[in-house]
């Protein structure tokens, strides 16, 4: 039975104390049904979510070719568990079976005594492989490659291809796109399966493959590598060094962890919050006010600037008391208006849509977009406060305010990130905490120049 192709009806209506419970009861055998009828990404989400020792029961029930599967699935801290108390023997299953990349993320994450436990069940020539992956840097090009790949040599017929493929792709990450590489392991070009099963057998792969191909380097950004899959729509992409010598591959399911990686910490760093991958569930409350802290206290000490400049205008409010009153309303339009803005900068520069030279075109667009908001609130904000309040000046006042505050924060929201990529600072850091930090401080400066000209000029 292909277990990820086919499932019962009755399985999906079991939930996860169900076979809680069939554990607790030891009823394994039923248990073993269960799984057996279970998609392997549904047992992997089973084994993270249960009791460790309710995972490992689970993980032993299965059959050796699942179990495999299964474990690359399971989240990495799941797996440095179970690879603690496995017996040496399924410790040697699991790292004969692994894909490269799947064991080296292990070897990673696990302890030093459970490494010591990988490497002695690995040949010496796989101990010199993983300890040159390991010499990567992390979110690289190089730490995230495989090296089980198909290769082919150009003079090759179809037919020799095939063979070749049937041969050694048992064990290979992905088989539909075969890389063609001359002496030295130079990579000359790729061809896929399609093409090939759709050739002619006798035909030389040199005529059917690819030589305008896309490659990164082992040093290349994991964003950037992002990118590329995007841009291109590819499956796997291969990795060279700097000689053109094919060393590795990327495949797509890399990328999607990539991918949700790098969103997992632009929210966190546009919440103000050091990132983390940890899983929310298994951070105690301390860990969690740690990762905030920080920039809490920096964005507290950065809004007295806020304060100073009240201070400085403490004169104009004693006055006119009734000024105090529109502040809050005036610096949560700013802040807003400031979001808005960083938001679509933030991510046209995550897509690629905007690059440093677009600033200037930047900037004239969000001026123009911020005084189309600011004249449409300035205008409702001037009618409603002469409607209720009967003073032109005051009105007027805040009309001209929020017309210069949402100009301002437009500006600021869209090229302060601009700037931070420029700096190679990430551009979420100019997210919400921030630009509504220093939309505040300029919508403040605005409102009492402008009030003191109304009122005291």
């Amino acid at each position: 039975m292909d277990l990820n192709n086919e499932t019962i009806d009755d399985t999906n209506n079991v939930t996860i104390d169900d076979l809680e419970n069939l554990v607790e009861e030891k009823k394994y055998s039923e248990l073993k049904t269960y799984l057996f009828d279970m998609l392997s990404a549904d047992i992997a989400e089973l084994i993270d979510e249960v009791p460790l020792r309710d995972a490992l029961i689970v993980y032993r029930l299965l059959p050796k070719n699942i179990a495999i599967e299964v474990f690359s699935m399971v989240e990495v801290e799941r797996q440095s568990e179970l690879t603690s108390l496995v017996s040496e023997e399924e410790l040697k299953n699991i790292v004969d079976e692994l894909f490269f990349d799947d064991m080296i993320d292990l070897i990673e994450e696990v302890p030093a005594s459970i490494v010591k436990k990988i490497l002695r069940n690995t040949s010496p020539n796989e101990r010199n492989l993983i300890n040159q992956f390991l010499k990567y840097e992390d979110d690289t090009a190089g730490s995230l490659m495989t090296i089980e790949f198909v290769d082919l040599k150009k003079n090759m017929t179809v037919s020799d291809a095939m063979n070749r493929i049937r041969t050694t792709g048992v064990n290979k990450e992905t088989i539909y796109t075969c890389y063609v590489v001359g002496k030295e392991k130079i990579l000359e070009g790729i061809v896929s399966l399609k093409h090939l099963v759709l050739s002619e057998s006798d035909m030389i792969v040199e005529a059917i493959m690819t030589d305008d191909f896309i490659a990164v380097g082992t040093q290349d950004d994991q964003e950037y590598i992002a990118d590329v899959f995007k841009k291109y729509d590819l499956l796997s992409l291969p990795v060279v060094d700097n000689e053109m010598r094919l060393v590795g591959i990327i495949t797509i399911d890399d990328i999607v962890d990539v991918i949700e990686e790098e969103t997992t910490e632009d929210f966190q760093i546009m919440a103000a919050m050091t990132p983390s991958d940890e899983e929310y569930m298994s951070m105690t409350p301390f860990d969690l006010a740690r990762k905030r802290i920080i920039w809490l206290i920096a964005l507290m000490f950065s809004a007295t600037l806020s304060e100073t400049i009240m201070g400085h205008y403490k004169g104009v409010t004693i006055q006119i008391v009734i000024l105090t009153s529109m502040i809050p309303m005036l610096m949560s339009t700013g802040g807003n208006a400031g979001a808005q803005s960083s938001t679509l900068i933030i991510r046209g520069l995550t897509l690629g849509d905007i690059e440093f030279t677009d600033i200037f075109k930047v900037i004239w667009k969000e001026v123009k977009v911020g005084i189309l908001l600011g004249l449409t609130l300035g205008i409702l904000n001037f009618g409603r406060i002469f409607l209720f309040s009967n003073n032109i000046k005051l009105a007027i006042t805040v009309g001209l305010t929020l017309i210069g505050t949402t100009t301002m924060a437009a500006f600021m929201g869209g090229v302060l990130p601009i700037l931070a990529k420029k700096a190679k600072l990430d551009p979420a850091i100019m997210a919400t905490p921030l630009i509504s930090t220093i939309t505040d401080a300029t919508t403040l400066v605005i409102f009492f120049t402008i009030a003191t000209l109304m009122f005291l000029g």
